[in-house]
């Protein structure tokens, strides 16, 4: 037994001995391995991995309020290959024609210059060679991969491409300066919500396997969020066009046009136009940055003021002298642009007529020995107030206090008519909005939503910047005298509308030249504007359009200015259920019986319909149409579609729109799935055979 024991003790020792023995030849080779050889490893071990590197994000896309693309990212490629990929038998039989094809691609050098730039990477062994650094497109990327040799694939060809993504704007310069850039430094939308845009990019490393490196990720990439703008394009279209005729007809400078929402305070849309030689571009945010004298669109403000601090009572029996049109205030003639048969009018009239002697006379009266107080009770309107938009540039206003250095004498009576104070486009709209708003202020907005995967993650509410700028009956009386100002005061000529009213302010400021003060060598310049909103019984948009600088002689308000609002407010209308003939109540209920229907090829559509006993109208002469739920049954309009065109295939099923558009040589990528709601090619632009339009779903 005792035997038994030390035998066990020993064979136990043996083995516990082995093992330490082992243990410190594990350590000891370790420590040589770091210490003596590290070096020589790392080496080897580089040789055989790449440094991680950036899987980049895809953007997100601008959109406008109805879903259609403002501004989105589309990938362009750059061609590399592996000259040593190939086999000595394919390459030397192909790589001349792949020269030549690579020269037709590109354009700039002959094929030999391509074949022999091939020919030599792959003689000194060089396993990577960018072709040319020239960015082609995806229809380009297609034709690529059947190029002699690269249609052979990555391994057996050598083919390969990197990807880089390029911003575009489907509807061209359409609010081009609201929805910004990013390159060349970033402005607009793209740099206000950059972070939600950007997303965040992925990680992967190469890793060599034989000969060949082998891409892996490592963290995959998360694609930037969309952001859902309050922008219509089709009203931005109406206002961009309508103020690019004004400006071309007057000769102009620049011109700025803003369309809001009353109740909400979207933008609809934002136009900035700024002539560059023959031409005009959008090159700045004269919107919500340009600050500059209002001249007689302030006058509303200065009434307002008299109406709260009780120095009006009555619009149509307080009466001021105008006298003859001209009025002395120390060394300056104050001048109105025509003269009055009976120098006596009422604040209604001298309001209608924009009389400048009368406000600066009703300044002087009411508040020459208290100016600070109009000051303040003008503050006290909102029209300083920063707007807090979210939009980079926002300029601030200025309207100065008594004790500034640059206070005179004239100064009151200039700043009750819009001089000696400076305000934006946007900041002027906000006091006409809050005026058809009954008073409530809203903050201009320009986007709505984040929109991720399709799906809109994120509402921004209407935010309110003063629940009340002035007292109920003092809004009740400048609505009122807004409307008269278009139907019989220096806005009647844009009064002829059918169905509604506009209600409105006309400016006619003279612009300083820097420090050179209102005339230089004998020139003077002219800013023409109007304010306003539509319907004036029941608001549902404000308005503002200013001209800077026309040059035909022709720089009143109510002409330059007011005609582009008219064309704008008529175009609006047209559009809109809830304005002018509106259906009735019965009409719309009928409507929602009705199914939700898409368009699509006539002899569908009209099946689906009998099938369903819906009557619709049969005298449509194209093969598409489009449906709308009336009354007496459905109605369908036709889809005219021109020849080298993009047809309109908005609210067709997938199967329509996919039929139509390969009838026309077009290759589709389809997004999403329900009905059709917006196409990477506008309707109406011309296209290429062959090239590919993105359409995107949605199931609503």
């Amino acid at each position: 037994m005792k035997d038994n024991r030390k035998s066990i003790f020993h064979r136990s020792f043996a083995c516990g001995l082995f093992i330490f023995i082992i243990y410190v030849g594990v350590v000891v080779a370790a420590l040589r391995l770091k210490i003596f050889e590290g070096d020589e490893y790392s080496q080897k071990l580089n040789s055989t991995m790449r440094s991680d590197k950036a899987i980049p994000a895809i953007r997100g896309e601008i959109l406008a309020k109805d879903g259609r693309t403002l501004a989105c990212s589309v990938p362009q490629y750059t061609i590399q290959i592996d000259p040593c990929a190939s086999s000595d038998e394919v390459f030397n039989a192909n790589i001349n024609e792949l020269g030549r094809c690579l020269s037709m691609l590109y354009k700039d050098n002959s094929g030999e210059y391509y074949a022999n730039l091939i020919k030599d990477h792959r003689r000194r062994g060089k396993q990577f060679l960018r072709i040319n650094s020239k960015k082609i497109n995806y229809n380009q990327l297609q034709q690529v991969r059947e190029f002699p040799i690269f249609k052979l694939g990555r391994f057996k060809g050598g083919f390969m491409y990197e990807e880089n993504d390029h911003r575009a704007m489907p509807f061209g310069t359409l609010a081009a300066r609201t929805i910004g850039r990013i390159a060349g430094g970033m402005a607009g939308l793209e740099q206000t919500y950059n972070d939600v845009l950007k997303g965040h990019n992925g990680v992967s490393s190469s890793v060599r396997i034989g000969n060949r490196w082998v891409d892996r990720e490592i963290t995959p990439p998360e694609d930037g969020r969309s952001i859902l703008t309050t922008i219509d394009v089709d009203i931005q279209d109406v206002a961009e066009n309508s103020l690019l005729n004004q400006l071309q007809k007057q000769n102009a400078d620049h011109g700025v046009a803003i369309l809001m929402e009353v109740k909400t305070g979207a933008v609809r849309a934002i136009v900035n136009l700024h002539k560059q030689g023959d031409t005009y571009v959008e090159d700045r945010n004269y919107a919500i940055s340009e600050l500059k004298d209002p001249g007689s669109t302030f006058k509303l403000a200065t009434l307002m003021a008299c109406l709260e601090d009780g120095k009006i009572t009555d619009v149509d029996k307080d009466t001021i002298n105008i006298f003859d049109g001209e009025y002395r205030i120390y060394d300056r003639i104050m001048r109105d642009s025509h003269r009055e048969p009976n120098p006596i009018v009422s604040v209604t009239k001298a309001f209608k007529v924009s009389s400048n002697i009368a406000f600066a006379r009703l300044a002087l009266k009411h508040y020459g020995n208290d100016p600070q107080r109009f000051i303040d009770r003008l503050r006290d309107l909102g029209v300083c107030d920063s707007l807090g938009i979210d939009l980079k540039g926002e300029g601030a206003t200025y309207l100065k206090n008594v004790s500034d250095k640059t206070w005179s004498g004239i100064s009151l009576p200039w700043i009750s008519i819009g001089y000696e104070v400076l305000i934006t486009p946007l900041h002027l709209l906000s006091l006409y909005n809050a005026v058809a708003n009954n008073g409530t202020m809203m903050r201009p907005m320009f986007v709505e939503g984040i929109v991720d995967h399709g799906e809109v993650v994120e509402r921004m509410r209407p935010k309110v910047l003063r629940n009340s700028i002035a007292s109920r009956s003092t809004i009740k009386t400048v609505q009122k005298l807004l409307e008269g100002v278009v139907k019989e005061g220096t806005a009647r000529n844009i009064s002829d509308t059918k169905g509604y009213s506009i209600a409105g302010k006309t400016g006619t400021a003279q612009v300083a030249f820097q420090d050179k003060g209102y005339s230089h060598n004998g020139e003077r310049k002219y800013l023409a504007s109007f304010a306003g909103y539509f319907p004036a019984d029941e608001p549902l948009y404000s308005c503002i359009v200013m001209v800077y600088g026309p040059s035909k002689d022709v720089y009143y308000g109510n002409v330059v200015a007011g005609t582009v609002v008219k064309a704008i407010a008529d175009r609006v209308y047209a559009s809109a259920c809830r304005m002018g003939n509106v259906e009735s109540n019965a009409q719309q209920e009928q409507a929602r019986n009705y199914p939700s229907s898409k368009g699509g090829r006539l002899k569908d559509v009209k099946r689906v319909l009998s099938d369903l006993n819906i009557k619709c109208s049969s005298d449509v002469g194209t093969t598409w149409v489009s449906t709308q739920a009336q009354e007496n049954g459905i109605r369908l309009t036709p889809r005219p579609a021109v020849d080298g065109l993009m047809p309109d295939v908005r609210g067709m099923g997938a199967a329509d729109a996919v039929s139509i558009l390969e009838e026309r040589g077009l290759k589709v990528i389809l997004s999403g799935y329900g009905h059709v709601v917006s196409q990477s090619i506008p309707q109406g632009t011309s296209y290429v055979r062959g090239s590919t339009v993105v359409i995107e779903l949605r199931n609503s």
